[in-house]
C-alpha cells in the first residue's frame, strides 16, 4: 500500500492536512470535510455570515457536508431554522419537489429531494445557498433549483471553498480558492484550474 500524501491547508488560522484521494484515475482532490471540524467551521461560519447580503430570510443547504456550516451560521445570525435538501426521499416528505445533478465528490448521479414543508417555508423569502465547497458548481446549481421551484428568491451562494472556474465567478461568495489536482502515473498531485 502506497504512503498517505498530504496537502498542506490554512484557513483563517486553522491549519489542517488534507489527505490527497483520487477520484478517478487522472483527478485527484485535497480531501475537504468539515462536517465533523467544530473549529474550521467556528472560524469559517462568521466570516461567511458577515459577507451575505442584508435581509436573508434562510439558509438552505444540501445533505451532508455543508449542513454544520448552515447551522452555524444560522445560530449567529438568530435565525430558528434553516433547511436542507435530502439525498433521498424520506416517508415524512409531503408534496416533495426534487433535483438531479452529477457531483464531482459523490462521481455519480444523484437526486437531491425538499420537502414540501420547507417548501412552503422559504416560498416567498429571501434565502442564501450555503456548501462547503463550489467547485463544478453542479451541486449549489441543484439547491438553487430546488429553491427556485420552491418560489424563494436566490440573493446568495456562499460556501467555505471555492474550486476549479468557480473563483472566477462573481455571483458566488468564498473564503479561500481551494484546488483539484491532476495525478501523474507517479502518484503526483499537481493543481490545475479546470478539468
Amino acid at each position: 500500500m502506497a504512503e498517505q500524501k498530504y496537502f498542506d491547508f490554512e484557513l483563517l488560522g486553522v491549519k489542517r492536512k488534507l489527505p490527497y484521494v483520487r477520484v478517478s484515475p487522472t483527478v485527484g482532490l485535497a480531501s475537504f470535510v468539515c462536517i465533523s471540524d467544530v473549529e474550521l467551521v467556528r472560524a469559517a461560519a462568521p466570516e461567511l455570515v458577515k459577507r451575505l447580503p442584508e435581509g436573508v430570510d434562510y439558509l438552505m443547504t444540501a445533505e451532508a457536508k455543508g449542513i454544520i456550516l448552515c447551522y452555524e451560521m444560522a445560530r449567529i445570525m438568530g435565525h430558528p431554522w434553516f433547511v436542507v435538501a435530502r439525498k433521498s426521499r424520506k416517508p415524512y416528505m409531503v408534496d416533495p419537489i426534487s433535483h438531479t445533478v452529477n457531483s464531482i465528490t459523490t462521481q455519480k448521479e444523484q437526486t437531491l429531494w425538499l420537502d414540501g414543508a420547507d417548501a412552503a417555508r422559504i416560498r416567498g423569502k429571501r434565502v442564501a445557498l450555503i456548501d462547503d465547497v463550489i467547485a463544478t458548481g453542479e451541486s449549489i446549481g441543484a439547491i438553487e433549483s430546488l429553491a427556485v421551484k420552491a418560489g424563494a428568491q436566490v440573493v446568495a451562494r456562499a460556501a467555505i471553498l471555492a474550486e476549479l472556474q468557480s473563483v472566477y465567478r462573481k455571483d458566488i461568495i468564498y473564503l479561500k480558492k481551494h484546488y483539484v489536482f491532476s495525478v501523474g502515473d507517479d502518484g503526483s498531485f499537481t493543481p490545475v484550474e479546470s478539468l
